[in-house]
């Protein structure tokens, strides 16, 4: 084993002083550096948001519910040594003299926050401090938004509901900001106990009880599993998993926009690394058959090549690594917004993963060929035309692709996203193997009704049958991966941009009692608003599935027990809205109105196993209602438009006590609308979406830019695979220029003979991947990031002078120093 390392260090050494590994370490640092930079990324993030998932909820786990949780559950933490701390949060309108201003208000027993600490200040957005202590009794913390929007200072007295206080200090943080819709609002903080004496928790009111706990993680496991089978109907629990879901959909697709730009990189990349390795192979037949013939078995040979690989991939595993740290410092500060807080440093996991890619690819296309090498006969040193066994290319190009799968699925844990990739990228390797031969067919036929350097570059096309089809699909991948991923860069998420329009509504306006809905309609069409559609909404409790009682189904998952536990919203609708998709069944039609029937969203159907035809029983203010499942919807939840689990037909829940929904969109000068209409209409309540709704849109362009900045790489990797395809038939071409210079033939012919062979290549590979590009789109839009495909016909100019300047020109380019290498030289060195 010693002398096999020897011998694979003075191999490495060599081959690195003559620059044979140039494109094969470039094709995998930067595979490496791709994963590795958006892998340290990712991993920061996951780390950021575990150190922070306890401070959004100000404890490690939380029990709420629509009404006060009894106290024994206190009893029971403190029995088990679990601190507990009491929270009652509503949304309410705060009056300063005639101004007044929606907040959210938070009243807080002894104990909390359980997690986190409160910062305060002494004026709005003076610098802050934490602090250990709550409100006193009689007095409130505003947050400087509030404030401003009031116009009041530290010191003013503000009513909220029947009582009076005193503003005391200005809240600049609190743990658990944001961990709820209501949230989104400018909060206030008071006292639990002054809660009774604002009179605002009467019958209907819709606020949040909660319970928190805080124990060590053991502990805290334990109490959970206790709690998970004491809690009543309607209580529900959450841990730090399940926090602060608000922008989750928008983050969830950035992630996969920017593993697809990393992902593609490695696809190229491990093109690269394929084309590389055969030509390293066919360079390396004599010197190996020099060593057999110098004594050094096969065993030997073997040993040698896989130790050189494996030093290899560490060689491009620390430097790509290394690039890969600098890389996802960048990264950060484009998206290191989407978690507001510092970011911790990465650990070696991502580190790992790197070298893992870097020996897969080497072992999935880079050692078959390499291979070959120890089945080199040793009388190849007299006869320059034997060849070792030819290559089964099915063999080694599935464990490859399987290989580099494997390694992507482990970074993306995403199957549909990997699954698609591979799918994609098998069908185009069919269609350009296919298309490849098709073209060397051809080109036989058609070189004798062309001029000279056509002839001769179509010659080469059909001489070199074999490496004209490698080539063929060597470089429809890579453009197809390049003309892809700008689809995805530009098309794509200029589709998930317009997917949240501006006049998208930024205000829900809810709990509009059912006398007052056309009052509320004409109070916004009279201030030159558009009318808003109105929503009816009924509260209803799941109590059987098919005749069976909920309490004796088994749910698995805390969504299915709080779609089964919590009260739902109930809907009814003649027509699906525009931002819902039937997917199975049907919708009804007019005859059916009345009728027993409930569309059900996908996500309730999952979560609960439901198939269509199944019978669903409700509990609505104690009547009870059957109804048969008739379709499934797909519902767009991150359009900020109503929607509900259950919509029912017109009729079916007539005569049943609810209220309606709508949503408006209000410029900043139309704000001053609310106060107006919260006198006019008290009992309504109104949510401001304005903050989740720049959230998002900053994802979406945080998101954008991170991928053009991955989109780099790709360009790095795409040049890699065009100087590996070229360099693939560099010394045939190199004979060959000097066998027809010492014939006669000038410079400028063979030139142009070799222009016209990579432009006919790059007409076809760009033909191919406009082709598979747009399917490809279409299918990544539908299939994976749930988003409006509409094809871009520049695609296939783009594809067409891809090739023909890419390849072409790129070919012609390197193929000027085989040309103008000296005839004598080669013929003498061959």
């Amino acid at each position: 084993m010693m002398r096999a390392l020897r011998f694979a260090l003075l191999a490495l050494a060599r081959d690195w002083r003559s620059g044979e590994l140039a494109v094969l370490v470039a094709a995998l640092v930067v595979a490496v550096t791709a994963l590795t930079g958006v892998g340290f990324f990712t991993d920061r993030v996951g780390q950021a948001v575990e150190q922070r998932a306890a401070e959004v909820l100000a404890a490690d786990l939380r029990l709420q519910a629509p009404d006060p949780p009894a106290a024994a559950y206190e009893s029971l933490a403190a029995a088990r040594g679990v601190a507990v701390a009491r929270t009652v949060s509503f949304p309410s309108v705060v009056f300063f003299g005639d101004d007044s201003a929606l907040a959210a208000v938070r009243a807080v027993g002894r104990g909390y926050p359980l997690r986190g600490r409160l910062r305060i200040a002494d004026a709005p957005f003076a610098p802050a401090r934490t602090t250990a202590a709550l409100p006193a009794p009689g007095e409130v913390w505003l947050d400087s938004r509030l404030l401003a929007s009031l116009g009041a200072v530290v010191g003013d007295r503000v009513s909220i509901g029947a009582r009076e206080f005193r503003i005391a200090q200005v809240l600049d943080y609190r743990p658990d900001q944001g961990s709820a819709f209501v949230d989104l609002a400018p909060s206030l903080l008071l006292n639990l106990s002054d809660l009774p004496a604002t009179e605002l928790l009467g019958p209907g009111s819709r606020a949040t009880h909660a319970l928190l706990f805080a124990a060590p993680p053991a502990r805290i496991g334990t109490f959970k599993a206790l709690l998970a089978g004491r809690k009543a109907p309607g209580e529900r629990l959450v841990d730090i998993a399940e926090a602060s879901p608000q922008i989750r959909a928008s983050t969830e697709r950035a992630g996969r926009f920017l593993h697809l730009a990393a992902l593609s990189t490695v696809l190229l990349a491990a093109v690269a690394v394929a084309m590389a390795a055969r030509r390293y192979t066919r360079r390396h037949l004599d010197n190996v058959a020099l060593m057999k013939c110098m004594g050094a078995p096969q065993a030997l040979v073997l040993r040698m090549t896989v130790l050189e690989l494996g030093l290899l991939a560490l060689l491009a595993a620390v430097a790509g690594g290394a690039l890969g740290w600098l890389a996802q410092q960048l990264l950060a500060w484009l998206l290191g917004g989407l978690v507001r807080a510092d970011l911790p440093p990465p650990t070696a996991a991502p580190a790992l993963l790197g070298l893992l890619t870097a020996l897969a690819m080497l072992i999935g296309f880079a050692l078959p060929p390499l291979l070959q090498l120890r089945r080199v006969p040793p009388a190849r040193v007299l006869r320059r035309n034997l060849e070792p066994p030819p290559l089964r290319y099915a063999l080694s190009w599935g464990l490859a692709l399987a290989a580099v799968l494997a390694v992507l699925f482990w970074l993306v844990h995403d199957v549909r996203l990997v699954g698609f990739i591979a799918l994609g990228v098998a069908i185009a390797i069919a269609v350009l193997y296919a298309a490849g031969w098709l073209l060397v067919r051809a080109a036989g036929r058609l070189r004798g009704a062309v001029g000279v350097a056509w002839r001769y570059g179509l010659a080469n096309l059909a001489r070199r049958g074999r490496e004209s089809v490698a080539q063929v699909v060597a470089f429809g991948l890579g453009l197809t991966v390049l003309l892809l991923l700008a689809v995805v860069r530009d098309d794509l998420l200029e589709s998930w941009r317009g997917s949240l329009p501006a006049d998208v509504p930024n205000f829900f306006l809810i709990n509009i009692r059912e006398d007052e809905a056309g009052a509320l309609a004409d109070f916004l069409a009279a201030r030159r608003l558009p009318r808003p559609e109105l929503f009816p909404m009924i509260r209803a409790r799941l109590t059987a599935i098919n005749g069976r009682p909920v309490a004796e189904l088994e749910l698995h998952g805390e969504r299915a027990r709080g779609f089964a536990e919590r009260e739902q919203n109930l809907s009814w609708a003649a027509e699906p809205q525009v931002d819902n998709r039937i997917v199975a069944g049907r919708w009804w039609s007019a005859d059916e109105h009345g009728r027993p029937f409930v569309s059900v969203s996908t996500d309730y159907q999952e979560a609960l196993g439901l198939a269509l035809g199944d019978r669903l029983g409700f509990d609505v203010a104690g009547e009870p209602l059957e109804v048969t499942i008739t379709s499934f919807r797909e519902v767009q939840w991150d359009g900020f438009r109503p929607n509900f689990f259950l919509v029912f037909p017109p009729g079916t829940l007539e005569g049943l006590v609810g209220t309606w929904l709508t949503s408006v969109r209000l410029s900043p000068g139309e704000r001053p609308l609310l106060v107006e209409l919260v006198r006019r209409f008290p009992s309504v309540s109104i949510f401001d979406l304005d903050a989740i709704l720049q959230q998002v849109r900053e994802v979406m362009d945080r998101a954008a830019l991170a991928v053009q900045y991955v989109f780099l790489f790709t360009l790095v990797a795409g040049i890699t695979v065009l100087l590996a395809a070229i360099q693939s038939t560099r010394d045939e071409r190199r004979y060959e220029s000097a066998m027809l210079r010492t014939l006669g033939a000038s410079r400028r012919v063979v030139l142009a003979g070799v222009a016209a062979e990579f432009t006919a290549l790059g007409l076809l590979a760009g033909v191919l991947a406009a082709l598979a590009a747009t399917l490809g789109g279409w299918l990544l839009a539908a299939q994976v990031f749930e988003l409006e495909y509409r094809p871009n016909p520049l695609l296939w100019a783009y594809g067409l002078l891809a090739g023909a300047l890419l390849v072409g020109g790129a070919g012609t380019l390197a193929a000027r120093s085989v040309v103008t290498h000296p005839p004598a030289s080669t013929l003498r060195e061959a």
